[in-house]
């Protein structure tokens, strides 16, 4: 197995988990291990309702897991918000996005691999989906169709969850004003070099997403991302506006050329194209200025940690700073530890 010299961060976001997480965490070491010198795991506990920070807290004491870097949230957030969390926190030259439940923790080496020979960006695809039921596949198709045609890029395909980052890539998305909202697809619209690998693993459990969950995810992505929605507005009231402008032409033809017309229609349909078409033009100016505002705004903080521990063993810690000096044959035959 190939043997990378660089620090791995790899960011778990689990919930509920309580059961399974030490037998997960223990797997991800083992494997972690083997192929890189330094790394550390961070756990982002998405505001669980049983004892997983209790087991998570043993296993950052003396006796547990190595290299760990615990988040416990006070509130249960969405999965971009989650990982994000564990990637601002992350202190790795590369960042590992891993949900245990579906991702296979073992084909990170052919990733490492590929962001070491310089991709910015590696995004691994399983083949092999978690089950989900025929409304949210519908959704979900719906939802990649729309995003594909407005950004250009098939989220799934694309830009998978599964993903490697180098620090420099995490380090622009923390420039801009929403980066748990980029950070979702900015890796594969950013002009970075990118990665795309495939494997094929069966998921470790069967995950029902909730379809209401996914949608309102689905629509703050897209008008976050995309000013084709709120442009949609703009491009209405546009034609609201010349429509109106259009009638009113058009009552003023048939005033002129028109003897038999009831009394007061060309005075009543003057006054209500003018109010609509005032109307269309306030609607076209505020939804301007709404696109501009978009641009610029910057949300408050999405999430809050309650809880942040570490494992009291960090080997990467025990390597640093430390020098054994030369055996010196004036000062007898001893080897001398030297603290830069």
């Amino acid at each position: 197995m190939t043997f990378f010299p660089c620090f791995l961060s790899v960011v778990f976001v689990v919930r509920n988990r309580s059961a399974t997480i030490e037998r997960i965490l223990s797997e991800a070491v083992s494997a972690i291990s083997k192929i890189v010198p330094d790394y550390e795991l961070i756990i982002v506990d998405n505001a669980s309702t049983d004892n997983s920070v209790d087991v998570l807290k043993a296993l950052t004491s003396e006796t547990g897991l190595a290299n760990l870097q615990v988040y416990a949230l006070t509130k249960e957030v969405d999965t971009d918000t989650a990982s994000w969390v564990g990637l601002e926190n992350a202190l790795g030259d590369f960042v590992a996005v891993v949900d245990p439940m579906t991702d296979d923790i073992h084909f990170l080496p052919q990733m490492l691999d590929k962001a070491v020979s310089g991709a910015d960006v590696v995004f691994a695809n399983n083949e092999q989906k978690p089950t989900q039921s025929f409304a949210y596949r519908s959704a979900y198709a719906i939802f990649h169709g729309i995003y594909n045609k407005l950004n250009g890029v098939h989220l799934a395909k694309e830009a998978p969850l599964y993903r490697i980052l180098s620090k420099r890539v995490i380090n622009f998305i923390l420039q801009h004003p929403q980066p748990v909202i980029t950070y979702r697809h900015l890796p594969a619209t950013g002009g970075f070099t990118r990665a795309h690998l495939t494997y094929s693993a069966p998921p470790k459990e069967l995950i029902k997403k909730k379809l209401g969950d996914s949608i309102d995810r689905g629509v703050r992505l897209l008008v976050s991302t995309t000013r084709a929605p709120m442009r949609l507005v703009t491009y209405l009231s546009l034609f609201g506006a010349l429509a109106n402008v259009v009638y009113s032409i058009y009552v003023l033809t048939i005033g002129l050329l028109k003897s038999d017309i009831a009394p007061g229609w060309v005075s009543f349909s003057l006054q209500q194209s003018g109010m609509f078409f005032l109307i269309s033009l306030v609607l076209l100016v505020l939804g301007e200025y709404i696109i501009n505002m978009a641009s610029l705004s910057n949300e408050g903080p999405l999430y809050h940690v309650g809880q942040e521990f570490t494992s009291a063993r960090m080997t990467r810690l025990e390597k640093l700073n430390i020098e054994e000096a030369p055996s010196s044959p004036s000062n007898g035959d001893y080897n001398k530890e030297r603290i830069l």
